[in-house]
């Protein structure tokens, strides 16, 4: 899940950085439009312009994530799923802050900060670990196989 979130997300911005110039927007439906930005922070542009703490912030992150969520994982079988989504997403834009020195957004609502998929799939994850934690009833143990009456 981890790299297939990876992988969407580095082609979409690599597409849009191919077809869009810095600041061009291209309307599609519904008031959604493409607009291709730079953003040097965090979510909504918090910390702008101080690399070093993003990238130590969000590389903290994920060793947590890898670490804590590799011990449930068996609690829920959807677990790794939303883990893979985070996972995914962070490293994804992670990796563009190490190279790029920002991060490529480009979805546009109009009445929302401009995103990506990275961003996207963060928010699936969590909004789906959430959900396992406080909703999803926890998946019941399979009943032990008696050997001895044979």
């Amino acid at each position: 899940m981890a790299i297939a979130a990876l992988a969407a997300d580095q082609i979409t911005k690599a597409a849009v950085s191919r077809s869009l110039h810095l600041n061009e927007s291209v309307d599609l439906i519904g008031g959604i439009s493409l607009w291709h930005v730079r953003n040097q922070g965090i979510a909504f542009g918090v910390f702008a312009h101080k690399l070093p703490i993003v990238s130590v912030l969000t590389a903290a992150a994920v060793c947590w994530m890898l670490v804590f969520f590799s011990r449930s994982a068996a609690r829920h079988p959807l677990v790794p799923v939303a883990v893979g989504l985070l996972l995914g997403g962070s490293v994804s834009n992670l990796w563009d802050r190490l190279i790029n020195g920002y991060v490529t957004d480009f979805i546009d609502l109009r009445w929302w900060p401009t995103f990506n998929f990275a961003d996207s799939f963060i928010v699936l994850g969590v909004a789906l670990l959430l959900w396992i934690l406080f909703r999803a009833e926890p998946p019941r143990p399979e009943p032990a196989i008696d050997l001895t009456n044979r």
